[in-house]
Order: C-alpha cells, then structure tokens, then sequence
C-alpha cells in the first residue's frame, strides 16, 4: 500500500463517524507515516465506521500501555505494540551517546531484562480485554560490541534471546499475536528498514517501505482473515505425480526417488491441515475404482480416513464441487480448490467466484513450496479446539442423519443423543462460534474482544453454550447463546448460533426449551436480522412463531410448545451464577 492510499483510506472512513473503530499504536518513537499505514490497512479490513488510531505518550512505551489497561471497557478495539531496542534500552538505539563502551554491556543486559519482564506483564494485563499485536524490533543493532563485522558477538545473542524468551511469553495469551520474524524478513529486507537521517533527524526510524510492511503485518494480527475451512484437491499430477488412469496404480508416486517429493510434500500438509481441523476433499476427473485403489495405498502420507468425501468421475469439476459443499454445508469462499490444470480451475471458477483456486505447480520445486506456504496463511489458525478435531467424523456422521430424513422420529429417538447446557462458562470456543458461524445466526453480527468483555462484566448477561454426542459420533461444543434479561417474564436473546454440523438434529428446539426453563420466563424476544446466509435459523424462528420473521422476533413458552416436534436428546446441565463468574 502507498502512503497516498493509506492517506485517502483513512479519511474517507472519517465521513462517517456514527460507527467509531478505535486503536492505540503504542511506540516508543515519533509514528508519523507508521500511524498512516496502519490506519489504512486496519480500514481495508473493517467495514463501515470510521477507523482512528491514537498514538500514545512519545517515549513512555510502559505509561501508553497501562493507560490503555486503565481505560476498562471504555478502551480501544485493539493496541499495536511496535518495539525497536532503544525501548528496551536507550543506550541501543541511535539518539543517545555515552552507551556503547564495552564496561557497559552487563548493566545493558540485566536493564534489558528488567524492562522486558515490565513490559511483559502490561502487554499481558492490556490483552485481557482487547487484542494486542506486537512487534519485536525490526532494526539492526548499532555497532556496540567488541567483536568484529559478521562475528557473533555473545552480548548481542544474549539481547536477541531475551527478546525471544518475551515473545514466547506473550505469545501464550489468546489475545496477544506476535509478528512472525520470518515473515517480516522476507517481506521487508533487514537493509531497507532503517532510515538514519530521519531517525537521527526527527526520531522516526523507518524506511517508507518498511513501515508499509510492518502496519500490514500488525493489522493482520489485529483483524486477522478469516481462517478458510476446506481444501478441495485434484489426484492426477496434484496429489499425486503421473496420470492414475494411465501410468497403472503403481506407478503413481510422491517420493524423491521418483522426482516427486514436492507431492509428498503437498500430502504432509494436506495432513497437517487435517489435524487442525481443515476438511479435505477430493474432486478428481478419474474412474472411481481406480481411484479408490489409488488412495488405498498404504504409503499414501495424508491419511484415506482425512479426505471426505471423495468425488471420482468423469463430469464437469464444478459438479464435484457442489456435491463436496452439499456434504460440507459450507459457503464456497472458505474453500481453496487446487488442481494442476488452468482449464479446470477456471470451469470451477466460473460455477463458484468465491471459492479461491490455485494451481498445483507439477515440476516446479520452488513454486510447490511457494503453494505450500500460501495454503499454511490460508487455513492456520493460533489455537485448535476439540471441536476442529471431531470435524470430520462429525460430518460423516450427518450422512447418516440425511438418510433418515424420511423418518427423522424413528432414527432420532435411537441416536443415544446427549446435550450438555453449560450456563455462564464462556470460553475461546463460544467466542470462536459468534464470529465464525453463518448460516444458523441470528442476526449475523461479530463481536470483538472488547465488546465481549463487557458483555461477560454484565451481571444481567447469561450466556450458554451447547455441546452434542450421539452414537454416530461427539460434534463437541457446536452452539452459543447470549443474552439479558429484561424483566420476571421476559429475557432478550442478543445471539445465537449453532454450527452447520450439528443441523437436523432438533439442537435448536433443545436449546430454546432450555432457555425457558432456566430462566423462568414467558416470552423470549430474539434480535433477528435476516443475512444472505442465515436460512436456516430463518426457517426455524419460522416454524416456533407460525410467520416468517423481520426485525425483533418475539416467541411465547405457549407457541414453542405448541410448535415444538417431539425431543429425544438427553440433557445434562452444568451452571455458574453468572457470565461474569467464570
């Protein structure tokens, strides 16, 4: 992003103040152009309302940070925390003199050390609240030390090492994300980041460039990309080297002996994908026994049991496709489609725009890890839940579930169904469900980490989270619930969601049942908002209330139960007093 863009970014948003985006840049140096850049790149990934970043005290890294800590729920969305060592000393940085004598290296050290453990604890305490991203320092190190260019001096690896120890500390919080160093050095070379003139002259220390780069790295952190949920790959030349069909069944091959380790390659990640939770599937225009035989190999790396389901024939891709997202129930823009063939990928492209394609690049080494490497920034995720986990056996367990759709009575009251309602124990999970699920939602609304604290500091708010087993197999925690109540009589539900693996179960009606009972009420008042994708909870409100919803929907314990089919599920409850107790 250029300086002008970022510029026009940031004050188109300002027209429209009524919805007010707010972060804190927290640098011990002038922010000048850093400020910029982060403000249009947080508002290239925030719609609607207007982005403002404030800039905290110059030189009090520690004092902006405990500011914002103090503000409590009146603070910022989020805090961008730029380090450069002359924060963590002024004697390493460029403005001071009298630092770098060499009787001065231990006292360095250990001042080093204090003001990390410092920072440590209010980047910690500022992301209990809010997101924090932080950045390690970027510049290089001035030419303190005794040993000469290109020696490692120990002084200097003891720094950098205590820098690392920082990082993997902060690292641990849910809140708290840490630009990745490897990431920043490909994408900003270590000797086009420092600008000594205007650091010398006026304190600000980076390369227009650099600074480009570096908002770019902490605003992904800030308002990261929603995770994609799917991959769907080719065989023939993409997971697999060679034609299945024509080269025979082994023949086919992904070792280096035979020149094609880089679809090996491609199968470990595949599989490494698998285990956080990413569904695999397989569109592959080929006989279906033979490409059965094909993944029945027993030296295949990714594991037959990750990829479901498996589509083998000899019609158009797109078809495949659209059978894959049936089975899936997810929308086409959280799947990648890899394939070798360009024709291939734009059939697809045309029947599916949002899905996102990439060419296998068969015989190109260098550009297989390129892929490699886009497919971890596309699906990686900071944390993996049980729930990721149990994803595809869940899934294979609805097919079971659909079959039954004729008799839905018969087969549920024999699925050994449990729901366990856990009332006021909010967790990653819940949060991770609010903002991620689509289709049963209430009113389609997100809710940052802020928002959420102060949700959970209302002793009026109660929130509930569902989890769900049955014979076939556990989903996990699959639905969320939040909302207050108004009166003796009456409880507002300000969001709902239920994930799309736990549909056609009766989940739903369990839930709402549950919220009557527990909270002795008469009337439930839902916050709906009708969304593109939300058809499922539009059906259901539907089918309790006898009228298609719009705006505030109100439903009474008389017309659930009238409307309410009969419930098999076995319910189990576990309760704190409040949101805020847990």
């Amino acid at each position: 992003m250029k300086l002008i863009e970022a510029l026009k970014l940031v004050n188109e948003r300002l027209k429209d103040l009524s919805t007010q985006h707010r972060f804190v840049l927290a640098c011990g140096f002038t922010p000048l152009h850093l400020k910029t850049f982060l403000g249009g790149e947080l508002a290239q990934r925030i719609s609607g309302g207007a982005v403002l970043v404030d800039v905290g005290l110059f030189g009090d890294l520690l004092g902006t940070l405990r500011k914002v800590r103090d503000a409590g729920d009146t603070g910022p969305s989020g805090v961008a925390v730029v380090l450069e060592w002359s924060d963590l000393d002024p004697r390493l940085g460029w403005r001071t003199t009298h630092g770098w004598r060499p009787d001065r290296h231990a006292d360095i050290l250990d001042s080093v050390t204090r003001r990390l453990d410092e920072l440590a604890k209010e980047v910690l305490a500022v992301a209990e609240a809010r997101s924090v991203a932080v950045s390690l320092p970027t510049l290089p190190l001035p030419p303190l030390f005794k040993s000469p260019t290109a020696t490692g001096d120990a002084v200097a690896w003891n720094l950098r090492v205590r820098v690392q120890q920082f990082a993997a500390t902060i690292a641990a919080a849910s809140r708290c994300r840490v630009i990745d160093s490897q990431w920043l050095d490909t994408e900003s070379p270590l000797a086009a980041r420092h600008d000594a003139a205007s650091d010398l002259r006026s304190g600000y220390p980076y390369q227009m460039e650099h600074a480009a780069k570096l908002a770019q790295g902490l605003a992904a952190l800030l308002k990261p990309a929603a995770a994609k949920k799917g991959i769907i790959t080719d065989l023939d030349n993409t997971l697999w080297h060679g034609i299945i069909g024509e080269d025979g069944v082994a023949n086919v091959a992904w070792d280096l002996d035979h020149h094609a380790l880089g679809h090996g390659l491609y199968q470990e990640q595949l599989a490494a994908l698998a285990d956080l939770g990413v569904l695999i599937a397989v569109a592959s225009k080929n006989d279906a026994k033979i490409a059965t035989q094909g993944l029945a190999r027993t030296d295949l790396v990714v594991p037959t049991d990750n990829l479901f389901p498996v589509e083998a024939n000899w019609g158009p891709k797109s078809e495949s496709i659209r059978r894959i997202l049936t089975a899936w129930n997810i929308h086409p823009d959280a799947v990648v489609f890899v394939d070798d063939s360009p024709t291939e990928l734009a059939e697809v492209a045309s029947a599916f725009p949002q899905i996102t394609t990439k060419q296998f690049p068969t015989g190109n080494e260098a550009a297989i890890v390129q892929l490699l490497n886009e497919l971890r920034g596309l699906f990686g995720k900071t944390q993996v839940t049980e729930e990721d986990k149990l994803r595809v056996a869940s899934l294979k367990a609805n097919q079971q579930f659909e079959a039954a759709e004729a008799n839905p009575d018969e087969f549920l009251s024999q699925a050994q169904a449990t729901i366990t309602l856990e009332w006021n124990q909010p967790d990653t999970r819940m949060f991770e469900l609010l903002n991620k699920t689509n289709q049963f939602n209430l009113n389609g609304r997100r809710i940052d980490e802020t928002s959420w604290s102060t949700r959970l500091a209302d002793p009026q708010t109660f929130v509930l989270s569902v989890s769900y087993a049955d014979k076939y197999a556990p989903l996990g925690k699959i639905a969320a619930v939040v909302g207050k109540r108004i009166d003796s009589k009456t409880a507002r539900i300000d969001a709902w969601v239920l994930s799309c693996r736990a549909f056609s179960r009766r989940i739903e009606h369990s839930t709402v049942k549950a919220l009557f009972d527990r909270l002795g009420c008469d009337t439930l008042q839902f916050d709906f908002a009708a969304t593109d994708r939300n058809g499922p909870l539009q059906e259901t409100l539907q089918q309790l209330c006898g009228t298609a919803p719009s705006g505030s929907v109100t439903l009474h314990k008389s017309q659930f139960a009238w409307n309410c089919p009969q419930l098999f599920s076995q319910v189990i409850n576990h309760e704190q007093p409040s949101a805020n107790a847990a």
